[in-house]
Parts: structure tokens; sequence; C-alpha cells
């Protein structure tokens, strides 16, 4: 009679980051594309208000539409920028990872 070969015992899953947690706290921490929809229509949102408030500070103060709009396009970035590294940080944090 032949001999069968041991039987492979299945391994348990890991508990620990699914790969799009793993990718996500990369991405938030050292560097990356952050391809979260919810993030990015954050940041769309901000920045498209602080333009439409550029503009209209500009065209107040002496007709500087453009420069209004600019104004606010690095001020809409920045702000934006900032807001979602202290809300993603706040969330790392609190270990959700999504």
């Amino acid at each position: 009679m032949k001999e069968l070969p041991p039987q492979i015992e299945k391994a348990e899953p890991k508990k620990g980051l699914s790969s799009k947690e793993t990718y996500n706290v990369v991405s938030d921490t050292v560097v990356g594309v952050n391809v979260r929809k919810k993030d990015n229509i954050i940041q769309g949102l901000i920045i498209l208000v602080t333009v439409i408030i550029g503009l209209v500070i500009g065209q107040m103060y002496g007709g500087f539409l453009m420069l209004g709009g600019l104004g606010g396009l690095i001020i809409g970035f920045l702000v934006s920028g900032i807001f979602l590294m202290i809300y993603r940080a706040v969330k790392h944090a609190s270990g959700d990872h999504d």
C-alpha cells in the first residue's frame, strides 16, 4: 500500500492590514497618490469655495479677478491639504485605515 503524503495544515488568515489599508497608510504617511474618492471630493470642494471667495475679493479690490482667483487657488491647496493631513492622522491614530 502506498503511503500518502502528510496533510498540509490550512493557514489561518492574517489579522493584519489588508493590501488596500497598507497602501493607504503608506500613501498618507510617506508618499503616494491618495485614491480615496471621499478625500478627493472634500479637497475639490474646499478649493472651489476658496477660488470663488478669491475671485469675489479680487474683483472688489480693484478688479483683480484673476489674481484673486489665483490667490484662492493657492490658499485652497494649502487649506485642503492641511485639513486632510490632520483628518487622516486622527483616523490612523484611532486605527481606521480605510
